[in-house]
């Protein structure tokens, strides 16, 4: 990521290159802003994203006031040299009126629900497998191993089908839910990463 530096082309972009935020999980562009030589380089050296405010003349780190930070992991140039994309883990929103995404419509409530609460909970369940916190429910289903999985995913999955055909939606959605959280914890525990489901899912709606 350091030798992108010398890559751009700082006098075509007027030493401000517009710099793209996407999710590294969910690839959903959360924001764009500006970048100079000085917030790229502390981005690299942080590994949290700064950018360069062309209103108030300064550096400044996204999440310095609301610790809503885009953690960096990952630097891509354009085929032209003059725009970033850059691949994040997002701590909390990314916009500032609370939406997910600067993209999302001004008009939606803040408590939007989409397919990155998804991504969340995988990264959740990651750091469960990192840190096996004790009284962690996740952290027993991952310490008893494969098996446990597979017929906890079962007997979940049963209780779907049970609930479809003979209780409420409601009650359908919760098990589903269960069905999902048991699979998420299957993934991670055999490092499949979710951009892989995500991937399979988009080759498979064509």
């Amino acid at each position: 990521m350091k030798n992108v530096t010398k890559k751009i082309n700082w006098k075509k972009t007027d030493d401000l290159i517009p710099t793209v935020i996407q999710d590294e999980q969910t690839n959903r562009v959360l924001m764009l802003g500006y970048m100079n030589k000085k917030a790229l380089k502390k981005t690299i050296k942080t590994k949290k994203v700064w950018f360069f405010s062309r209103t108030k003349k300064r550096l400044w780190m996204k999440g310095e006031e609301s610790k809503n930070y885009l953690l960096l992991k990952n630097i891509d140039l354009d085929c032209d040299n003059d725009t970033l994309l850059i691949k994040v883990k997002p701590i909390g929103p990314t916009c500032h009126s609370g939406l997910e995404s600067c993209f999302d419509n001004k008009n939606m409530k803040k408590n939007i629900i989409n397919v990155g609460i998804i991504a969340e909970l995988y990264s959740v369940i990651e750091k469960r497998k990192k840190e096996l916190p004790k009284n962690s429910y996740t952290t027993k289903m991952l310490e008893q191993g494969l098996s446990k999985m597979e017929e906890k995913i079962m007997e979940e999955a049963e209780e779907v089908c049970q609930a479809a055909k003979k209780e409420t939606k409601q009650r359908l959605v919760e098990e589903s839910v269960d069905v999902l959280y048991h699979l998420l914890v299957l993934l991670v525990y055999k490092d499949v990463k979710i951009e892989k489901i995500l991937r399979e899912i988009k080759k498979r709606r064509k």
